[in-house]
Protein backbone atom coordinates (compact mmCIF):
# COMPACT_ATOMS: atom_id res chain seq x y z
CA UNK A 1 0.00 0.00 0.00
CA UNK A 2 2.97 2.08 0.67
CA UNK A 3 3.42 2.42 -3.50
CA UNK A 4 -0.32 3.42 -3.60
CA UNK A 5 0.34 6.18 -0.85
CA UNK A 6 3.07 7.32 -2.64
CA UNK A 7 1.87 8.17 -6.40
CA UNK A 8 -0.40 10.68 -5.28
CA UNK A 9 1.57 12.31 -3.13
CA UNK A 10 3.87 12.60 -5.76
CA UNK A 11 2.17 13.46 -7.92
CA UNK A 12 0.55 16.35 -5.52
CA UNK A 13 4.19 17.41 -5.19
CA UNK A 14 5.37 17.86 -8.64
CA UNK A 15 1.86 19.65 -9.85
CA UNK A 16 3.39 21.76 -6.72
CA UNK A 17 6.81 22.21 -8.07
CA UNK A 18 5.32 22.96 -11.38
CA UNK A 19 2.91 25.77 -10.43
CA UNK A 20 5.71 27.35 -8.30
CA UNK A 21 7.70 27.68 -11.00
CA UNK A 22 5.21 28.77 -13.43
CA UNK A 23 4.33 31.58 -11.02
CA UNK A 24 7.70 32.38 -10.40
CA UNK A 25 8.41 32.12 -14.15
CA UNK A 26 5.13 34.76 -14.67
CA UNK A 27 6.14 37.02 -11.96
CA UNK A 28 9.80 37.50 -13.74
CA UNK A 29 8.85 37.99 -16.86
CA UNK A 30 5.72 40.21 -16.10
CA UNK A 31 9.23 42.11 -14.13
CA UNK A 32 10.77 42.30 -17.26
CA UNK A 33 7.82 43.37 -19.07
CA UNK A 34 7.42 46.23 -17.35
CA UNK A 35 10.28 48.55 -17.79
CA UNK A 36 9.97 47.86 -21.62
CA UNK A 37 5.88 48.91 -21.43
CA UNK A 38 6.85 51.88 -19.81
CA UNK A 39 9.92 52.95 -22.31
CA UNK A 40 6.95 52.44 -24.94
CA UNK A 41 4.40 54.57 -23.38
CA UNK A 42 6.26 57.52 -23.78
CA UNK A 43 8.80 59.52 -21.72
CA UNK A 44 8.44 60.34 -18.14
CA UNK A 45 6.45 63.52 -16.63
CA UNK A 46 9.62 65.29 -16.32
CA UNK A 47 10.70 64.49 -20.34
CA UNK A 48 7.18 65.25 -20.85
CA UNK A 49 7.07 68.47 -20.14
CA UNK A 50 10.25 69.67 -21.39
CA UNK A 51 8.99 68.64 -24.53
CA UNK A 52 6.01 70.31 -23.94
CA UNK A 53 8.13 73.50 -23.18
CA UNK A 54 9.74 72.80 -26.45
CA UNK A 55 6.63 72.29 -28.42
CA UNK A 56 5.26 75.58 -27.14
CA UNK A 57 8.13 77.44 -28.00
CA UNK A 58 8.30 76.05 -31.70
CA UNK A 59 4.77 76.97 -31.89
CA UNK A 60 5.35 80.33 -30.64
CA UNK A 61 8.43 80.94 -32.84
CA UNK A 62 6.11 79.96 -35.98
CA UNK A 63 3.57 82.01 -35.24
CA UNK A 64 5.88 84.91 -35.25
CA UNK A 65 7.12 83.68 -38.36
CA UNK A 66 3.83 83.40 -39.78
CA UNK A 67 2.61 87.16 -38.36
CA UNK A 68 6.25 88.50 -39.91
CA UNK A 69 5.47 86.98 -43.21
CA UNK A 70 1.83 88.01 -43.50
CA UNK A 71 2.63 92.05 -42.35
CA UNK A 72 5.98 91.65 -45.28
CA UNK A 73 2.81 90.04 -47.61
CA UNK A 74 0.74 93.00 -46.48
CA UNK A 75 3.35 95.74 -47.40
CA UNK A 76 3.72 94.15 -50.70
CA UNK A 77 0.08 94.43 -51.12
CA UNK A 78 0.21 97.83 -50.09
CA UNK A 79 2.38 99.20 -52.12
CA UNK A 80 1.46 97.55 -55.37
CA UNK A 81 -1.77 99.11 -54.73
CA UNK A 82 0.19 102.77 -54.32
CA UNK A 83 2.21 101.90 -57.43
CA UNK A 84 -0.79 101.06 -59.55
CA UNK A 85 -2.89 104.35 -58.17
CA UNK A 86 0.14 105.83 -59.22
CA UNK A 87 0.68 104.88 -62.74
CA UNK A 88 -3.03 105.53 -62.71
CA UNK A 89 -3.15 109.40 -61.86
CA UNK A 90 -0.08 110.17 -63.80
CA UNK A 91 0.13 108.28 -67.22
CA UNK A 92 -2.68 108.21 -69.77
CA UNK A 93 -5.73 104.82 -69.45
CA UNK A 94 -3.32 103.27 -72.45
CA UNK A 95 -0.88 103.25 -70.04
CA UNK A 96 -2.19 103.94 -66.76
CA UNK A 97 -4.92 101.11 -66.95
CA UNK A 98 -3.44 98.61 -64.48
CA UNK A 99 -3.82 95.76 -66.85
CA UNK A 100 -1.34 97.68 -69.28
CA UNK A 101 1.21 98.87 -65.86
CA UNK A 102 1.76 95.12 -64.72
CA UNK A 103 2.24 93.98 -68.36
CA UNK A 104 4.01 96.61 -69.74
CA UNK A 105 6.72 96.41 -66.75
CA UNK A 106 6.70 92.65 -67.42
CA UNK A 107 7.56 92.82 -70.79
CA UNK A 108 9.91 95.41 -70.25
CA UNK A 109 11.77 93.25 -67.99
CA UNK A 110 11.58 90.24 -69.85
CA UNK A 111 12.91 92.49 -72.84
CA UNK A 112 16.07 93.72 -70.57
CA UNK A 113 16.67 90.28 -69.84
CA UNK A 114 16.69 88.78 -72.99
CA UNK A 115 13.39 86.55 -73.10
CA UNK A 116 12.30 87.55 -76.69
CA UNK A 117 10.22 84.94 -76.96
CA UNK A 118 8.41 85.17 -73.83
CA UNK A 119 7.91 88.85 -74.36
CA UNK A 120 6.45 88.52 -77.46
CA UNK A 121 3.45 86.10 -75.79
CA UNK A 122 2.82 88.86 -73.34
CA UNK A 123 3.09 92.09 -76.13
CA UNK A 124 -0.08 89.88 -77.74
CA UNK A 125 -1.87 90.62 -74.66
CA UNK A 126 -0.76 93.97 -73.90
CA UNK A 127 -2.41 94.78 -77.22
CA UNK A 128 -5.47 93.22 -76.30
CA UNK A 129 -5.89 95.08 -73.53
CA UNK A 130 -5.69 98.14 -75.82
CA UNK A 131 -2.43 99.16 -73.96
CA UNK A 132 -0.05 101.96 -75.25
CA UNK A 133 2.29 100.51 -77.79
CA UNK A 134 4.36 104.06 -77.92
CA UNK A 135 4.54 104.13 -73.75
CA UNK A 136 5.96 100.70 -73.87
CA UNK A 137 9.14 101.72 -76.50
CA UNK A 138 9.21 104.83 -74.06
CA UNK A 139 9.87 102.69 -71.06
CA UNK A 140 12.37 100.04 -72.82
CA UNK A 141 14.29 102.81 -74.14
CA UNK A 142 14.53 104.53 -70.74
CA UNK A 143 15.75 101.74 -68.99
CA UNK A 144 18.33 100.78 -71.76
CA UNK A 145 19.38 104.20 -71.53
CA UNK A 146 20.56 103.90 -67.87
CA UNK A 147 23.08 101.09 -68.49
CA UNK A 148 23.61 97.64 -66.97
CA UNK A 149 22.16 96.10 -63.89
CA UNK A 150 23.74 94.14 -62.15
CA UNK A 151 21.85 90.45 -63.00
CA UNK A 152 21.47 88.99 -59.42
CA UNK A 153 19.82 92.55 -58.18
CA UNK A 154 16.40 91.96 -59.56
CA UNK A 155 14.88 94.35 -57.47
CA UNK A 156 16.64 96.72 -58.87
CA UNK A 157 15.75 95.76 -62.03
CA UNK A 158 12.11 96.12 -61.06
CA UNK A 159 12.73 98.91 -59.38
CA UNK A 160 14.36 101.15 -62.47
CA UNK A 161 11.63 99.37 -65.05
CA UNK A 162 8.76 101.20 -62.49
CA UNK A 163 10.37 104.48 -62.35
CA UNK A 164 10.63 104.30 -66.36
CA UNK A 165 7.26 103.37 -66.81
CA UNK A 166 6.08 106.04 -64.55
CA UNK A 167 8.25 108.59 -65.88
CA UNK A 168 10.28 107.35 -69.17
CA UNK A 169 11.87 110.89 -69.77
CA UNK A 170 13.26 111.05 -66.07
CA UNK A 171 15.91 108.41 -64.92
CA UNK A 172 15.06 107.07 -61.32
CA UNK A 173 17.55 107.85 -58.85
CA UNK A 174 18.29 104.34 -57.95
CA UNK A 175 19.19 103.29 -61.39
CA UNK A 176 21.52 106.38 -61.95
CA UNK A 177 23.59 104.46 -58.73
CA UNK A 178 23.62 101.12 -60.94
CA UNK A 179 24.58 102.57 -64.36
CA UNK A 180 28.02 100.89 -65.31
CA UNK A 181 31.15 101.97 -66.67
CA UNK A 182 31.57 101.94 -70.48
CA UNK A 183 34.33 99.60 -72.14
CA UNK A 184 37.22 100.85 -74.02
CA UNK A 185 35.45 100.82 -77.04
CA UNK A 186 32.95 102.88 -75.36
CA UNK A 187 30.36 100.63 -75.52
CA UNK A 188 28.54 99.59 -72.10
CA UNK A 189 28.84 95.86 -71.23
CA UNK A 190 25.68 93.37 -70.37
Amino acid sequence: MTQFSEGPNLMLRCSCRTAAVLIAGGLLLSFALIPSAQAQSGPSDQTQGEQQSNDQAEGEAQSADQAKAKAEEERAKARAVAEYAEADAKLPRGAGAPECVWTGRRITSLLWRDDIDTANRYIGLYDRFGCSQEHLKVAFRCVVQQGPIDPKAADRLASRVHGCWISPKEPTQSSQATTGATGKDGTISN
